[in-house]
């Protein structure tokens, strides 16, 4: 990856800042390095854990970041086997935490909560809390299967053949990075490691316990990625004051069907007895062990965590420009004309709603998994920041182009579209989408989560001369950008043919930081696009939680509303040769699927 000082791509599924060289150890954010000396205040830290880097970011009252550090985390990739070490993790974790109050001269006692974020990858502990292999290496480190793991395909596929009724909750099937056909995996593959495990849980809900010793799970992650029915805590919720419940929405008879009857035992120990709303205060806050790891103050408060994807949508959904927030102050239902694009590795797409909506081939819907009281509808992309880094990196060119971009302290990514502007000017071409006329991506190079649900999709590319030249690679670059917002379209049109009306996207992560990829998706989709005000909204939806948790917000919704903002709204074109264009490159695209399938079952025959 190029070293420039700029970068537009994430790491993670969610993260903002570009990731760190494993040379490096620890980033500062230009907010933290403003001031040697900031006045003592009352600060939010947020936690969010990406697939390559512990971020640390503390947040004023009004929700604007005051400093933020990352540290690099180590992960193994051997073919569809993806692993990580939570020890690695937490120690990633604590140098982020202490380098970003140390950076931002916040002192321990500013501190009044904090919150944790992850992406949805699966920790495995022993009774002590010690990491149990996961590996087929046995290598004990390596605990952690990662969110984009694919290594139980068959799994899933042999889980959704059972039909079973919590599958309607989660689109019709189970995705192979969902917890259930991993956990599958393990027990069928790793039969000693499996017997070991005392714990398995999702890595935001393992660092809420690993810093105060309570294992509640969220009901975000239990939620999305463990089957579990949320909606059995509807009326209990609204019977009790206390939002921290034992767990009533496991399927039993689930668990037992796919050969998981072990997961049931003694009240569903192993994978979570209770289960809290995101921001609920967890035991009495940070150990003291924690605390001083962290080098925070004992008893800080904790809240119930959410997935990385999800706190980017807490962090974002109500960042609207100010004379809409105050139309709506009182209207619950204008958030559910939303969706929040949180643009990473991949991508995730969030939308609620007051009703409940089944949608086929996306996820959900999940009652409560981000907003308390709101269905939450989650769409996704399971490539796109990586994938245009593959794009990129497997083109003869880019290596020149790298060190082009390093000379000019810019991103590769900002050098292709001034390359993209100079070639529209060169062709006279009459807007820039028109520099691909003849080129197609399908995207799906990572399968495609939704709307089609199909792990085996595989990416096309139309259109490839022998032409390996700098301009070809920024032709490359501009189409797969579109085939990722023609997916994007794909996934909102399905959205609001089966109940929602979604008419405004926001946007996140680090995709959303480049001008191009922003304006492509509003063209492409027909829709104006909001950037929230601060870029770190996985941090801030975070830090969110721990707010909530320390009593300083009455609610999750209320604390969005406070700390949220909106920055820069970008409008599609208002040119009708634009939309014509983009209509008939989105018919394309769905061709190209349905070419992909047709040919995958004349090859199937073929092999019978």
């Amino acid at each position: 990856m190029p070293t420039a000082r700029t970068s537009w791509r994430s790491s993670s599924l969610s993260e903002a800042a570009p990731l760190l060289p494993h040379s490096a150890s620890i980033e500062m954010s230009a907010a933290a390095a403003s001031s040697s000396v900031a006045a003592r205040r009352t600060v939010f830290l947020g936690v969010d854990v990406g697939t390559g880097s512990a971020r640390a970011g503390l947040f004023d009252e009004q929700g604007r970041l005051i400093g933020s550090a990352s540290s690099p985390i180590q992960i193994w990739k051997e073919k569809d086997c993806i692993e990580q070490s939570s020890t690695d993790i937490w120690h990633a974790v604590c140098n982020a935490v202490k380098a970003a109050c140390s950076l931002a001269n916040v002192a321990p006692q500013d501190v009044v909560s904090l919150g944790f974020a992850a992406t949805c990858s699966l920790v495995a502990v022993d009774s002590d809390g010690s990491p149990v292999s996961i590996s087929w290496t046995g290598d004990a480190r390596r605990n952690v299967i990662v969110w984009m793991d694919h290594r139980a395909v068959s799994q899933a596929e042999r889980i959704n053949a059972c039909n079973s009724p919590v599958l309607q909750y989660c689109g019709g099937s189970l995705s192979p990075e969902m917890q259930a056909p991993k956990l599958l995996w393990v027990k069928e593959n790793l039969q000693e490691c499996w017997s070991m495990v005392f714990r398995w849980m999702d890595l935001s809900d393992w660092l809420s316990f690993r810093a105060t010793g309570d294992d509640t799970r969220s009901l975000c992650t239990t939620v999305c990625k463990w089957t579990y029915l949320g909606h059995a805590h509807m009326e209990v919720s609204q019977e009790r004051d206390s939002f921290s419940m034992e767990a009533c929405g496991w399927d039993d008879d689930f668990w037992e069907e796919i050969g998981l009857e072990e997961l049931v035992e003694g009240n569903h120990a192993k994978i979570g007895r209770s289960v809290a709303f995101p921001g609920h205060p967890l035991g009495s806050g940070l150990t003291p062990a924690a605390a001083k790891e962290l080098g925070l103050l004992v008893g800080t408060p904790v809240g119930t965590s959410l997935i990385d994807a999800h706190a980017g949508g807490v962090g974002t959904m109500e960042s609207v420009p100010e004379a809409e927030s105050k139309d709506n102050v009182h209207d619950e239902e204008a958030i559910c004309h939303r969706i929040v694009l949180v643009c990473g590795t991949s991508t995730c797409h969030m939308a609620v709603s007051r009703d409940k909506l089944f949608i086929p081939g996306v996820w959900g819907p999940f009652w409560s998994a981000m907003v308390p009281g709101y269905w939450l509808t989650e769409g996704g992309q399971s490539a796109t920041g990586a994938l245009i880094d593959h794009i990129i990196e497997s083109h003869t060119a880019a290596p020149l182009l790298a060190n082009r971009a390093a000379s000019q302290c810019i991103s590769i990514y900002e050098l292709l579209n001034k390359i993209l502007e100079s070639m529209m000017r060169e062709r006279k071409v009459p807007f820039l989408s028109a520099l691909t006329e003849d080129m197609h991506v399908l995207p799906d190079f990572h399968g495609n989560r939704s709307p089609l649900a199909d792990p085996k999709s595989k990416g096309m590319v139309c259109g490839l001369t022998l032409d390996a030249s700098e301009k070809q690679l920024a032709l490359l670059y501009l189409a797969t950008i579109q085939g990722i917002a023609y997916g994007t379209r794909h996934i909102v049109e399905h959205c609001n043919s089966h109940g929602h009306k979604i008419d405004t996207l926001l946007a996140c992560g680090g995709l959303s930081k480049n001008p191009l990829y922003v304006q492509e998706h509003a063209d492409i989709i027909g829709s104006r696009i909001i950037l929230p005000r601060e870029s770190e909204t996985v941090l801030l939806g975070a830090a969110i939680l721990g707010a909530v948790a320390a009593k300083k917000h009455s609610s999750l919704h209320d604390a969005m509303r406070a700390l949220n903002a909106a920055g820069q709204v970008v409008h599609p074109s208002k040119d009708e040769k634009v939309k014509k264009y983009h209509d008939a490159k989105y018919q394309i695209f769905k061709s190209l699927y349905e070419q992909q399938f047709s040919h995958r079952s004349i090859m199937m025959q073929a092999l019978q």
